[in-house]
């Protein structure tokens, strides 16, 4: 299970150091991918399995499941932790979620978030100021 929110940087290559905490469930490799709100999402390969499965079942024939299917899928890339626990992300990925070199790494149980800083501070405070209409929709959904 990921928890918690990390500062990272990346260096000039391109890498980022994986939180300890996070790599003992990286170790058979990972996938990352353009995920929502211009972040990118890191899914251990089993965890990615069943998310492309979910994905590749969604009809071809709705627009919209095209559309999610393509975000997630073509921009999917295969890494692996060097031995420094360091995983390259590619260019195209961080142009899509506008990463430069101060990052935030977040747990999200089944999956990690990577966010550029200045996105994720923007983010979370605007979450954090309408937490409550949230959590009250959240009640439709049994939360």
């Amino acid at each position: 299970m990921f928890i918690g929110e990390y500062n990272h940087n990346l260096d000039e290559k391109g890498r980022m150091n994986m939180p300890v905490k996070f790599r003992r469930d990286l170790t058979g490799g990972a996938v990352i991918t353009r995920g929502l709100d211009h972040c990118l999402f890191v899914y251990p390969k089993a965890e990615w399995e069943i998310m492309a499965a979910k994905l590749a079942a969604l009809p071809i024939t709705q627009k919209n499941s095209r559309a999610f299917a393509r975000l997630m899928l073509a921009g999917a890339w295969d890494v692996e932790l060097d031995s420094q626990g360091r995983v390259m992300i590619p260019e195209y990925l961080r142009q899509y979620a506008a990463i430069d070199k101060h990052i935030i790494v977040a747990g999200l149980y089944n999956r990690i978030e990577i966010w550029d800083e200045d996105a994720w501070r923007d983010y979370k405070a605007k979450t954090e100021e309408d937490s409550d209409e949230i959590a009250e929709s959240m009640g439709a959904l049994g939360i």
